[in-house]
């Protein structure tokens, strides 16, 4: 068991990760004992030494074990070497200077050892500025490297001579002339900047991969190559992205942005046709099944992203929410969160509510003045919620997604004056649905992925419908398909050598 738990094994891991609750256990205690002695020194409180010293072994303990799980936890690998190894030593000096500061602080030690006093408040001191500077780079080991200032305001920044904050794009810009465009640097590069460089960066590289230049993706990191060029069904980069969300190896990891269906397709394209760093999209050969993922990417398609305006809703002034309703949703495990401090418009999520039914979606209907997004997908409503969504007269966002709506629900939302997104994925709805949907004037998004709806009514209701945009994206058999005919192509290839 011992050997096991000096390897990277599942038992290791699984300790390890208890590392981020055990250390914020010594981090209390010691600036507690530190507060206390100094307002024990400065007369502002009357506390007895023992009560110190009690603390200052709590603490010494608790930064013991939290040094055994951040040892186990390193041993999955992913982090910057010298970092790790600074904030190793950081912590176990914490430990250390916390096991002294107790020992000097016993009273029956305290006459044996000399100059006590000077010992104590060094090795104390000394305990809290480390516990300081190794919270700092466990943040950087987890965050990346200069994520405590990474977002600092001006004019501080300009002041301290750094750059303007680069917020991640959340969409590729458009491609005026598709064919013309560089695949790596106007596809492929902004996909990963907007999905996969957070985690995989200079600063911070899980799993030794940077995924912010060429070089280093063809590199790869720990587990091997990120790509195999000319077969992208075989290249971890596609293979991560589409396990399970909720596989360990899956990435962008649960919780984040996913990639969509098109811009996995984008990227096993690119793979399929070599990974070229340098090869414009009308230089390559584009099966069928890209198409439309291309053409996404283009201003003014009927398959490209809406253009983004600013909601009438954000001009109205509504009422404060009662502090009682929500309190309710937040009980019934429901996201509550202010859309800005100007407002009191109100998003609501479900993400951490998967039993949400039926019979409580009258809590909502409370604030009806005020919720201007829902996210409701993956629940367990059906069409009869949908008449009380209805009831939310400022609702411009609703996530349906991976719920039991029909065609029958979806009447009852048009209704609402103000509803520009609609989110549909893995739902019921036929086209007969989605037809009365796209009608309404408000509407500008709608994703229908993996329900009833057919691409021939996609297509003809983004052509009649210029306000709208219905995003049928790739399915999962697509994807397979596309990726299959990579395979069959690279295979043909081969035996015409």
């Amino acid at each position: 068991m011992f050997q096991l738990l000096l390897q990277s094994s599942g038992w290791a891991l699984f300790i390890g990760r208890f590392h981020p609750l055990l250390v914020h256990l010594p981090i209390g205690f010691l600036l507690i004992a530190a507060l206390l002695e100094l307002g024990r020194r400065t007369n502002k409180i009357n506390v007895g030494a023992p009560a110190i010293a009690f603390i200052l072994l709590c603490s010494a303990i608790g930064a013991s074990l939290a040094c055994v799980a951040g040892y186990l936890l390193s041993l999955g690998g992913g982090y910057d070497a010298l970092l790790l190894d600074r904030h190793k030593w950081q912590g176990i000096g914490v430990a250390a200077f916390a096991w002294v500061a107790w020992f000097v602080s016993i009273d029956k030690f305290k006459e044996k050892i000399p100059l006590v006093s000077t010992v104590y408040a060094g090795t104390l001191g000394l305990a809290v500025l480390l516990t300081m500077t190794a919270g700092h780079d466990g943040g950087s080991l987890t965050h990346g490297e200069g994520y405590l200032s990474q977002y600092t305001p001006e004019p501080f920044r300009t002041l301290a001579g750094m750059p303007p904050v680069k917020v991640p794009s959340e969409e590729i810009k458009p491609i005026e002339n598709i064919e013309q465009a560089l695949v790596y640097k106007d596809i492929v590069q902004p996909i990963m900047e907007m999905r996969c460089t957070q985690c995989h960066n200079a600063s911070k590289s899980k799993g030794g991969l940077r995924l912010d230049d060429m070089s280093f993706i063809v590199k790869g990191g720990e587990s091997g190559p990120a790509l195999l060029a000319g077969n992208s069904a075989e290249s971890d980069l596609i293979k991560k992205c589409l396990l399970p969300e909720n596989d360990d190896q899956h990435m962008p990891p649960k919780g984040k942005p996913q990639l969509t269906n098109e811009q996995i397709a984008l990227l096993s394209w690119w793979i399929e046709q070599g990974a070229p760093a340098d090869k414009k999209v009308g230089e390559l050969q584009k099966p069928d099944a890209v198409k439309p993922a291309l053409a996404s990417l283009t201003p003014g398609n009927p398959a490209g992203p809406a253009k983004s305006t600013v909601s009438p809703v954000l001009s109205l002034k509504v009422g404060q929410a009662d502090e009682k309703q929500i309190d309710a949703l937040r009980k019934a495990g429901l996201l509550v969160n202010s859309v800005s401090q100007d407002l009191n418009l109100l998003e609501v999520s479900a993400v951490n509510a998967k039993n949400f039914d039926d019979r409580q979606i009258g809590l909502l209907t409370g604030l009806s003045g005020q919720i201007v997004s829902l996210k409701l997908g993956g629940t367990k409503i059906t069409d009869a919620s949908l008449k009380g969504i209805a009831k939310l007269k400022y609702l411009t966002k609703l996530h349906l997604d991976h719920t039991a709506i029909s065609d029958a629900g979806l009447a009852n939302l048009k209704s609402l004056d103000y509803l520009e997104y609609l989110n549909l994925i893995d739902t019921k709805i036929t086209d007969n649905g989605l037809k009365s949907i796209a009608s309404m004037k408000t509407m500008r998004s709608v994703y229908v992925w993996k329900s009833n709806a057919t691409d021939s009514i996609v297509n003809q209701l983004n052509r009649s419908n210029p306000h709208v945009v219905i995003t049928n994206g790739m399915s999962g058999p697509a994807i397979a398909q596309f990726l299959q005919i990579g395979k069959n192509a690279a295979r043909d290839s081969t035996k015409a050598l």
